[in-house]
This record gives structure tokens, sequence and C-alpha cells, in this order.
């Protein structure tokens, strides 16, 4: 009875409202996953049906994974997007950790490139990049996929506003007991920075992982195709296949999704402190 006196007018609104909000939320993973099951002539179908009247998803799933390298495409993508998170975390750490604490004369000129480096796109910079790619004979490999991210300007951004609220006190204490800075960085800053770390890493690993505009630039080669990028191969002139194309959608989605769900509370913990503190 007391639970029952508890739940007004309000509440139930509210409670509606989220619940609304989840589905909208849900609803396209969903229907992704149905498609995945369905053949092609099926999927617009206009009398709708989560569940396929013609199941179609085990060749649509053997088409994805057994009949195509599929697992070739997954460890390019893994290898790209742990090689792109592995180099920004390395560089972001130590530029984020000289703006944050130590006074320099340009401080203030280098954070504001920062900043203004958050406004440039990687379609600005894709043809210089791309030519140099060329003439140094780099083209089709992991570092030519790898190469315009290896620098985040916003982990920076992102690890400079974490670390601002570090006790400089502690920094204070670690250099007169003979620590140089480099020592504080790897001793004391970067374990202290785990929240803000695994937020960035969602935001880079699903950003990378989805992205198809660069490396469908420089793949020249089926050998190093990504996964995103293999869903190219479903469209032809006059037809798509939609049945395939939705499984190899599903297959691409589930690391983001357990990346995500591994590490959420860091990653919510990492933004709240990165945007209240600062």
């Amino acid at each position: 009875m007391a639970a029952l006196s508890r739940v007004t007018p309000g509440r139930v609104i509210v409670l509606m409202i989220l619940f609304l909000g989840a589905w909208l939320m849900v609803f396209p993973f969903l229907w992704m996953v149905s498609s995945s099951l369905k053949p092609t002539s099926e999927v617009f179908d206009s009398d709708f049906s989560l569940w396929p009247k013609t199941f179609a998803g085990w060749q649509n799933y053997y088409d994805v994974l057994v009949a195509q390298p599929y697992i070739r495409y997954l460890t390019n993508s893994m290898i790209v997007c742990v090689g792109i998170l592995v180099v920004q975390l390395a560089t972001a750490v130590p530029a984020a950790y000289a703006l944050a604490k130590l006074k320099f004369r340009g401080s203030t000129i280098l954070l504001g490139t920062v900043i203004a480096c958050l406004t440039v796109p990687i379609n600005v910079t894709s043809i210089p990049i791309y030519l140099g790619l060329v003439k140094t004979g780099l083209l089709d490999t992991y570092l030519s996929m790898m190469f315009p991210f290896l620098v985040s300007v916003f982990a920076i951004f992102l690890f400079r506003q974490f670390f601002r609220a570090y006790p400089d006190s502690i920094i204070q204490a670690a250099r007169v007991d003979g620590f140089t800075e480099i020592e504080i960085v790897l001793r004391l800053i970067l374990p202290a920075a785990v929240p803000a770390a695994a937020a960035f890493s969602v935001f880079s690993f699903v950003s990378h992982w989805n992205d198809l505009y660069w490396p469908l630039i420089v793949v020249q080669s089926q050998e190093k195709m990504t996964a995103t990028l293999s869903m190219m191969q479903y469209r032809s002139t006059f037809d798509i296949n939609y049945g395939r194309t939705f499984a190899a959608a599903t297959v691409v989605t589930m690391p983001m999704i357990l990346v995500f769900l591994f590490a959420r509370r860091a990653f919510v913990r990492g933004i709240t402190m990165s945007g209240v503190k600062g």
C-alpha cells in the first residue's frame, strides 16, 4: 500500500515519457535485428512485423560470417581502433597535463589552438593527407587508416578539464620527493584519470569502428577492408541485398554495444567529472 501511495499522476507521466524515449532509442536496433532475419523482399513489406514470415536468418548470417572472410574484417577494425586509441591516449595525457598543470609561455595560445582544432573536420584535411600517403606509398596499410586520428584534440581537451581538478598540493609534494614530470604523469595523474580514459575510449572506439569515410578513401584491397566498409559489398548497381546488409550491420554493432555495457559506469563517471570539475 505504501508503494502504491507514492504513485502519483506526475510520476506516471514521467515514466511514460521515459518509456517512450527508451522505445525510440531501442526500436532501430530491434528493426535492424529483425530485418537481418528476413529475405530482402520482406524487409520493406507494407505488412510490417518484427518476426519474419520467411525466416532467412541462417542464410543471411552464413553469407556474412562464413561465405566471406568476415573475421578478417572484424580483426582489421579491431587493430585500427585499438591502435588509434593507444596512440591517442599516449599523446593526449602528457599534452593535457602540460596544459592543465604546467606554467609556460604560450600555454593560452596552445589551448586556444586545441579548442579551434575541435571545429576542423576530417573532410578538410583528407586531400593533403591522402596525397602525402600516396607519395610515401602508405596507402592500403593499417597506418594509413590510423594516421589522421593518432592525435585527438578532443582527448587533450577532455583530459585537460579532468586534470585541472587534480590537487596541486599532491603534485608539489611529489616534486619535493624527487618525482620527475614523467613520473608524476605515469604514477599519479594517469591512475587518477581512469574514468576520463574510459569515457574517451568509448567515444574513440565507437567513432572509428563506425568510420566509413576514411577507409573508403585509403583501403584498396579486400585484405585490409574493415567490417563497416565490407557492408558496401552487398550493394550493386541495381540491387541491394538488405537482409545480408542488416545481418552485417548487426554483427558490426555488437562489439560497440558490448564495449559500452562493460564501460558504461566509468563512461558516465568520466563525463560527469570532466564536465562538472574544471
